[in-house]
């Protein structure tokens, strides 16, 4: 007595490789403005989202016409794909992961976020400045889906220069490395 119909056991193998090529891959890079595209010789690593803050100064502005709201730094905290909190991010910007590797970034291209009371998007050119691990290898980072983080349009004084103001934001760091 058969089971199955003749040829089945053996298209069997080709049937279950083929199903394998349609398993989902690692994500692609979210979708960003042409000028916030990595080299094409980069690839995809993580994307961390962050939570944290944007310090601002108040000082006077660079031609002594009156005083403003300058950015001192970022603190933020990064976390993985589950929540969890794998790192930090900081001034110079830095993103230093918990396994004590780190990279400074240079702003290569900005364009305003799409939301309104939205810091800009961002694509940086990085580098190692710490230990090999998690973020030794990255070249490049985007800073998109901005929330928050804008400088306070109010309250800036010659009576209150040098005090500070933490703006709360969220992004997420999309971060890229040599294919």
């Amino acid at each position: 007595m058969r089971l199955f119909p003749p040829g089945l056991l053996a298209a069997l193998p080709a049937f279950l490789l083929g199903g394998c090529a349609m398993l989902p891959g690692p994500a692609p890079a979210p979708e960003v403005p042409q000028q916030l595209r990595p080299p094409a010789d980069e690839r995809l690593v993580r994307v961390v989202p962050a939570r944290g803050v944007q310090v601002y100064e108040c000082r006077l502005k660079a031609d002594a016409s009156g005083y403003e709201w300058a950015l001192v730094a970022p603190e933020a905290d990064l976390f993985d794909e589950r929540g969890q909190r794998i790192g930090r991010h900081y001034v110079g910007p830095h993103w230093e992961a918990d396994d004590g590797s780190r990279i400074v970034g240079v702003v290569r291209e900005r364009v305003d976020a799409p939301a309104a009371g939205a810091i800009p998007w961002l694509l940086l050119r990085a580098r190692s400045v710490g230990k090999e691990g998690t973020f030794s290898r990255v070249s490049s980072v985007q800073r998109i889906h901005t929330v928050g983080g804008v400088a306070p349009r109010t309250g800036c004084s010659a009576s209150r220069a040098g005090s500070s103001s933490r703006v709360p934001y969220t992004a997420d760091y999309v971060l890229f490395g040599p294919r």
